[in-house]
């Protein structure tokens, strides 16, 4: 049997996950490394990129810093999820503030560490990121439109440092063949920015009783949900134009399933999206872009799963 003070201390360990998101992290370093295998580096073996040192730690500070975003998010929407998520502000409350901006603060100071490892680049890009994230939490998010911009960016910007890192190790010649892959890359980055962002703006749907009762300015709350539904309409249309150019002007392999399979889905998620009037309504909805998202992680596979042990020969000189 366990004692009262080791099961609370289980209990708060639960809590700091559920505050961090652990279940979001391994996601995103199977992201991370997925599309460095077969859209960054696709001409190198799949074990020569695992192995690669300074992406590892490239890879791991990412996490620690997201990880540390979802903290300080937390730490400023405490009351906030208190109306939208009460089961979860629960859990959540059972870690002090105190205890939330010591971890924080903590997993800030290894990533600045692990960053300065891989070069003064690296820690000058995770240093504005983690101030990026703070500036969000703090400011930027409650106000209309550019809150939602920003989080979206700031969950592709991982993607990023990884495709720096890559381009670093490019010789002059590389990078004049590089730039055709680099429209591959935007047009990947773009589909997911996009669904990035429609995410955002039906989790204002979602969370309005929450946002309205702590003044938060958006788009629902101001304009009405009408007016965001019919922003979301445009955004999921908008989808049409990378997925055009990777199935149909680049080659994406089998991964044009997905695709196809996108279109499908996001037509009955607009179908359902102008019935939807509740909280549990819109949070299905949200569900639906997450289950699309995780997908397409692992749906980079599709790609051309030869990369695995082969590598694609797209530059002699790496």
């Amino acid at each position: 049997m366990l004692s009262r003070k080791q099961k609370l201390f289980i209990m708060k360990i639960i809590s700091l996950f559920s505050v961090v998101r652990g279940y979001n992290i391994p996601i995103i370093i199977i992201a991370q490394y997925l599309s460095a295998i077969f859209i960054l580096a696709p001409e190198k073996r799949a074990l020569s990129v695992i192995l690669d040192f300074n992406l590892f730690i490239l890879v791991l500070a990412s996490s620690l810093t997201i990880a540390s975003g979802y903290i300080i998010n937390n730490f400023y929407d405490s009351r906030k999820d208190l109306i939208n998520r009460p089961n979860k502000s629960m859990l959540d409350r059972l870690v002090s503030q105190s205890t939330k901006l010591k971890v924080y603060f903590s997993l800030n100071f290894f990533v600045a560490l692990m960053a300065l490892i891989v070069s003064w680049r690296a820690f000058l890009y995770f240093s504005v990121y983690i101030f990026l994230i703070w500036f969000y939490s703090h400011k930027i998010k409650k106000y209309v439109v550019i809150g939602n911009l920003m989080a979206a960016i700031l969950a592709v910007l991982p993607f990023f440092a990884i495709l720096l890192h890559f381009y670093n190790l490019l010789t002059f010649e590389d990078i004049e063949n590089y730039k055709g892959h680099f429209a591959v890359i935007f047009s990947h980055a773009s589909f997911l920015f996009i669904l990035l962002l429609i995410r955002e703006m039906i989790k204002d749907l979602e969370n309005i009783k929450g946002d309205l009762a702590n003044g938060y300015q958006t788009i629902p709350i101001i304009y009405g949900e009408n007016v965001s539904k019919s922003i979301i309409t445009t955004l999921t249309l908008l989808t049409v134009v990378p997925v055009y150019l990777l199935i149909d002007i680049y080659d994406v392999g089998y991964m044009d399933i997905y695709f196809y399979s996108c279109f499908i889905i996001l037509i009955l998620f607009l179908l359902y999206l102008w019935k939807s009037e509740t909280r549990e309504q819109y949070l299905l909805l949200h569900n639906v872009l997450k289950f699309l998202i995780v997908a397409g992680v692992f749906c980079i596979v599709l790609i051309d799963p030869s990369v695995l042990w082969n590598g694609k020969k797209l530059f002699m000189n790496i």
